[in-house]
């Protein structure tokens, strides 16, 4: 699966690394005394994860658990996002790592303990009635978990403390350690969704849309609480149908009603993504889309344009029975809707 598995040398006999090393056929570690002393010193082309993807495992060191920008989540409680991995196995050809980091190489961090312990703090410190902590910002919180082993971790933390909303952002259908943990009512499992042809032509090495929606249907059965994001939404002379016919497969199999919240948002990127697509993907219809570049610095449509996806998605989900309420925008003022 990897090219190359570096360990830090002061983790090597850590129980969670001998436990990834065995699950991926113990391969020979190289010892390495910090990961950051090597992934992403030299720059690397990202595409060159389809065929020389190296996987470092580390201990997260600095700021574990960070506040999340405004617009990340629903209002009235304050969201933060942990970091317990970098990079992603998927290839979605709009993803903001591929301008993020210079290494398309992925990190593991093994320090869950450590993590889980920073969120405690900000717990206590908070005067909030609930506090909101994401996983998912800088990979897949799903698509390797079998491998990584956090969850059960993660679970027994949010159990413990029912101040604590928890959520898993993906794009994967890989729910098998989900399996082994019991629902509870904070822990929400959240799934990015396109309509079937955006995501054949720009989400690369992705399950299908349909495939997800399998797993989102398996989850509810199980009593899990899910989620969904329409994000990124990109536009398409046809986008009413697709996304009509998105709604009208959830309502079919009455996953819709049963959503905890659904997010939007359209696809934006920063100037260096932005330039990375040109490069990596230079026939994606993506670069052939009107794009301008607001104050803010990043590549958006214009506001007419995100305004008419918006509030007519929002409308078609409220009329297949979506509550309103359960409606909110990511990354994009409120005032667009």
């Amino acid at each position: 699966m990897f090219h190359a598995v570096y360990v830090e040398k002061n983790i090597l006999k850590h129980p969670r690394v001998l436990s990834i090393l065995q699950s991926l056929g113990n391969p020979t570690p190289l010892e390495i005394e910090s990961y950051d002393g090597w992934w992403g010193k030299a720059k690397k082309p990202y595409l060159q994860k389809r065929t020389k993807l190296n996987l470092f495992l580390a201990e997260k060191k600095g700021n574990r658990v960070k506040l999340a920008p405004d617009a990340y989540g629903q209002k009235g409680d304050p969201h933060y996002y942990f970091v317990h991995s970098y990079n992603c196995i998927y290839e979605c050809q709009y993803c903001y790592l591929q301008g993020y980091f210079s290494t398309p190489d992925l990190v593991w961090f093994i320090n869950h303990e450590d993590i889980i312990s920073d969120m405690k703090e900000i717990l206590k410190l908070s005067q909030s009635p609930h506090v909101w902590f994401h996983a998912g910002e800088f990979s897949d919180s799903l698509a390797l978990s079998h491998l990584t082993q956090e969850l059960e971790a993660y679970h027994q933390f949010v159990e413990s403390e029912p101040r604590v909303l928890f959520e898993l952002r993906t794009k994967s259908v890989n729910i098998k350690s989900l399996k082994n943990i019991k629902p509870l009512k904070n822990y929400f499992i959240s799934f990015s969704l396109s309509p079937e042809k955006a995501s054949v032509d720009f989400d690369i090495k992705t399950p299908k849309t349909s495939l997800r929606l399998k797993a989102m249907e398996e989850l509810i059965q199980k009593g899990f609480k899910v989620a969904a994001h329409f994000d990124p939404m990109i536009y398409s002379l046809n986008y009413e149908k697709e996304y009509g016919d998105l709604l009208q497969v959830m309502v079919d199999k009455r996953i819709l009603k049963q959503l905890e919240y659904l997010s939007l948002g359209v696809v934006r990127f920063t100037k260096d993504v932005y330039r990375e697509v040109e490069k990596n993907y230079p026939e994606s219809q993506l670069l052939n889309q009107q794009f301008i570049t607001p104050p803010d610095g990043k590549k958006r449509y214009p506001r007419v344009v995100r305004e008419t996806l918006l509030n007519q998605v929002k409308k078609m989900a409220i009329e297949q029975g979506l509550e309103e309420k359960k409606i909110y925008l990511c990354m994009e003022n409120e005032t667009a809707i």
